[in-house]
């Protein structure tokens, strides 16, 4: 068994989950995958469920009843990650946003102990975003400074979805206590990172728009984030977080 899991959820993925798959696992790591599935009705469970055949023992699925939200969906990830005794614990998107080739960049600034947790970064220096417009990549921008305004968390993009975490970061974090589900999430997670005291690290990446299969965006996920990262900083203020 690798000591790296790759945790990808999915709903209707169809059009790329085998793609993504094949190319994940054949990264130097080796990587190992787990694959949360939310009842997807385009049959992408049973197309993962045929692929395991050919990558016995690295290859994983968990199937849930139904959409449950991106933040649960990686929790239920990350228990089952530190149970199976993974030392290395990645979240990645599954529609090729995310490249897996830059997994082995972001393994090694954790392994090496250069960070606890290391942060897929649009926004550092060599950082890209293909095939947004523009509009869309300024309100993710903006998007980005008003988190650092309100949380003043020194993390340039902390709505990064394609991270690496430590097994210990997790550990010290109550998993049962994470509140939101959507873009929320991402920033709960690096937020309650930093605030235990770990070093958090962002690798540039170019972060490409997906080619195939829709987005999941949703007026909730963005008001969620919105307010959530107000109150984030109010239970740090008042000792609560």
């Amino acid at each position: 068994m690798s000591t790296s899991l790759v945790i990808i959820p999915t709903y209707n993925e169809s059009e790329n989950i085998l793609k993504v798959l094949n190319a994940t696992l054949e990264q130097t790591g080796p990587f190992d995958v787990l694959v949360v599935d939310d009842n997807s009705p385009d049959g992408t469970a049973e197309m993962v469920k045929d692929l395991q055949s050919d990558r016995s023992g690295r290859l994983f699925l968990l199937q849930r009843s139904g959409k449950l939200g991106l933040g649960t969906a990686y929790i239920e990830g990350f228990k089952w990650g530190l149970e199976k005794g993974y030392q290395y614990i990645f979240e990645m998107d599954a529609d090729f946003s995310h490249n897996p080739s830059d997994l082995p960049r972001m393994l090694e600034v954790v392994k090496s102990g250069k960070a606890d947790v290391a942060i897929g970064s649009r926004y550092v220096r060599g950082g890209k975003v293909k095939n947004w417009p523009f509009l869309r990549l300024f309100l993710s921008y903006g998007a980005s400074v008003y988190v650092r305004m309100i949380t003043w968390m020194p993390v340039k993009d902390p709505t990064a979805g394609f991270i690496c975490y430590h097994r210990k970061v997790l550990e010290s974090l109550n998993l049962d206590n994470i509140e939101f589900i959507g873009y929320a999430f991402q920033i709960e997670m690096k937020y309650k990172a930093k605030s235990k005291g770990f070093s958090l690290a962002e690798i540039p990446i170019t972060f490409s728009d997906r080619i195939e299969g829709s987005s999941k965006m949703s007026k909730a996920i963005v008001g969620e984030a919105i307010f959530g990262v107000i109150k984030l900083r109010w239970l740090k203020l008042i000792g609560k977080l």
